[in-house]
């Protein structure tokens, strides 16, 4: 199953799109915009596996609006103008397709998404649920869990957070002891992004957080077998 949003100015763009997604038994359209901010806005919060994303839009070109996107989905160009498919292809696009098109070229151009998710992916990951969707998150990516109450942050190697509904037990439950480590009753930390642990703090690339006197010998044994 691959997660994906679609941007389009033109609202008919939209609906053919959201109508050849739920036909598709691969596919999850999680969200369509047809304003390129509100976009960028979603793409800072969430991760998706593929964004079906038009060139020739008013207020940004969507080949510049793809290089900005740190990191980049799968892209699939979907424009009226054949003359941009150079730029499309020249950011290693999935595909690109040329209104109008039929469901028979989506589905090649799905075909060719789901070939390249699975030579790159795979990726170890969380589904986890964001008010009412589930975002795929994946683990490598993950810098640190911080509990907040009813809740949990993620906090992504990206700078980018979610907030999702858990506690850090069931949180913990899902993820492999060799990779994650509680060192704190409201943190735990992606063993392979520790840079530093000295004076019982720890330094990730964006957090530097305190041991937790109760972790700190599981952490000092953790980080020496990790090391070794």
């Amino acid at each position: 199953m691959l997660t994906c949003i679609a941007l389009d100015d033109e609202p008919l763009a939209l609906r053919i799109i959201s109508t050849f997604t739920t036909k598709h038994p691969s596919l999850q359209l999680v969200a369509s915009f047809s304003n390129p901010r509100d976009a960028a806005v979603f793409l800072t919060n969430n991760s998706v596996d593929l964004i079906f994303l038009d060139i020739d839009m008013l207020e940004i070109n969507g080949v510049d609006f793809a290089k900005k996107l740190n990191p980049r989905p799968l892209l699939i160009f979907t424009t009226a103008h054949k003359e941009y498919a150079i730029d499309g292809f020249e950011l290693d696009s999935v595909d690109y397709l040329l209104k109008p098109f039929d469901f028979i070229r989506f589905e090649r151009a799905i075909d060719k998404a789901m070939i390249r998710s699975l030579s790159q992916n795979h990726r170890p990951f969380l589904m986890v649920n964001v008010e009412y969707q589930r975002i795929k998150v994946y683990l490598d990516e993950i810098e640190c869990l911080e509990s907040m109450q009813d809740y949990i942050k993620i906090h992504l190697i990206q700078d980018k957070t979610i907030l999702t509904l858990s506690t850090m037990k069931a949180m913990l439950d899902r993820l492999p002891p060799d990779q994650f480590i509680r060192i704190h009753r409201s943190f735990v930390v992606a063993i392979k992004h520790t840079i530093t642990f000295s004076q019982r703090k720890i330094q990730l690339p964006h957090f530097t957080l305190k041991v937790g006197d109760g972790y700190y010998s599981e952490v000092v044994k953790c980080l020496r077998d990790s090391s070794i």
